[in-house]
């Protein structure tokens, strides 16, 4: 119990590994390095509510590993402190032929990740959801998935962690390392010594990895997510989550329906961010970065691998009100354009690249050194899996065996 920790980044990862590293008596010294003044003012507190239940991963992935566990653990956490909690289920729907014939696939996926998962034919989709595109005839049934409060559960984890004394250093950003020292140094004026560190540090990973020598065949790549808001005027109530079946050789879901605390989002897009906190508009832009993207999205396109061209002709363009609309009426075909409004609400999904390769990496990665770990890719499901990702990082990192 003697050793420091110093984890980077307060946002989901950072605040469950901390919180497991107290339970698990690991360390009772730790501090916790944020750039902003608040923890989750990025991907965790913009996160769109949805817990998963783990049917969409690559069974023996790292992601089908922990989110079926964690999405238990969290929904019990959540449920022990009576915080939000929306048991609506989610309906996941083929939209064309192409589509269609995934569904016995993700079924096998889910069923070999020990979801709860059911094939539902058409009478049943007529009787239970009547509005939403039948000509396929078929959908899938998730009954575990759940909607919770992002915001509330950031907030409740920072109040614990503080009243278990770990120390939080905000508007502070990590300039520099020295490896034979074991310190980093907090915006150029601070030394801040650690016997084990977890970056943790999300939509700048790639970033504080490479301060550390690792990573050089990473980059993070910001695709921003936007929503609309459905309108009081639609003549159905959306109750439970409605998701699209996704195209399983790319790591997007698809716009889809969500019935959150506040009314019923549809979105998120996923289309190539101007920076990694362009949030709005053309805020927080980054030229130089801006075009390294685009010509690396380009060089995919013309290689055409792994399902990339179809990415890109059905979801790279629908930050675009038309083409969002067109996507919403593939779910719900009644949708028009009165019955959807404006939504502030948006994030960034931190995408990692593996410029190797020339592809988007689907599961978690983390690299090491002897006292540090960082984690690259903690893109979805890392909030639902919270807890159990938390404890296989705590597991794979060197801190058990200090």
């Amino acid at each position: 119990m003697k050793n420091k920790v110093v984890i980077i980044g307060s946002g989901i990862v950072g605040m469950t590994i901390a919180y497991q590293l107290l339970t698990r008596k690991l360390s009772k010294d730790i501090i916790i390095i944020e750039k902003e003044n608040l923890p989750g003012k990025h991907t965790s507190g913009r996160n769109s509510g949805v817990l998963h239940s783990g049917l969409y991963y690559k069974p023996d992935s790292l992601k089908a590993k922990v989110c079926v566990k964690g999405s238990k653990r969290l929904r019990k956490w959540v449920s022990d402190r009576n915080l939000y909690l929306n048991k609506c289920g989610k309906l996941i729907l083929p939209t064309n032929e192409y589509l269609n014939n995934r569904i016995s696939e993700l079924y096998d996926r889910g069923k070999k990740n020990g979801c709860n998962v059911e094939i539902w034919d058409l009478a049943k989709l007529k009787n239970k959801f009547p509005y939403v595109n039948l000509t396929c005839g078929r959908a899938l049934w998730s009954p575990n998935t759940s909607i919770i409060s992002p915001i509330e559960i950031l907030s409740t984890l920072f109040n614990e962690l503080k009243e278990k004394k770990v120390d939080f250093l905000f508007n502070s950003e990590i300039t520099s390392v020295n490896q034979s020292m074991n310190f980093i140094e907090v915006n150029k004026n601070k030394k801040i010594y650690f016997d084990y560190l977890f970056n943790c540090a999300g939509l700048n990973a790639d970033k504080v990895a490479k301060l550390f020598d690792l990573g050089s065949n990473y980059k993070l790549m910001p695709f921003k997510g936007q929503y609309l808001q459905l309108k009081t005027n639609f003549k159905y109530k959306v109750s439970s989550n409605i998701y699209p079946v996704p195209d399983l050789n790319i790591p997007f879901l698809g716009i889809h329906f969500t019935p959150g605390s506040s009314g019923t989002y549809i979105g998120p897009t996923a289309t190539l961010a101007l920076g990694r906190e362009n949030y709005k508009g053309i805020d927080s832009l980054e030229p130089y970065s801006l075009i390294g993207n685009i010509n690396i999205l380009a060089k995919q396109y013309l290689i055409g691998k792994n399902g990339f061209r179809r990415y890109f002709h059905e979801q790279a363009f629908q930050t675009f009100r038309p083409f969002f609309i067109k996507s919403a009426k593939q779910l719900i075909p009644s949708i028009k354009a009165e019955n959807l409004k404006y939504s502030s609400k948006s994030g960034i999904r931190a995408q990692l690249i593996d410029l190797k390769n020339l592809k988007l990496v689907d599961d978690f990665i983390s690299l090491e050194t002897k006292n540090s770990i960082h984690v690259l890719n903690a893109i979805s499901p890392a909030f639902t899996s919270g807890f159990e990702l938390a404890d296989l990082i705590i597991n794979k990192s060197k801190i058990v065996s200090l």
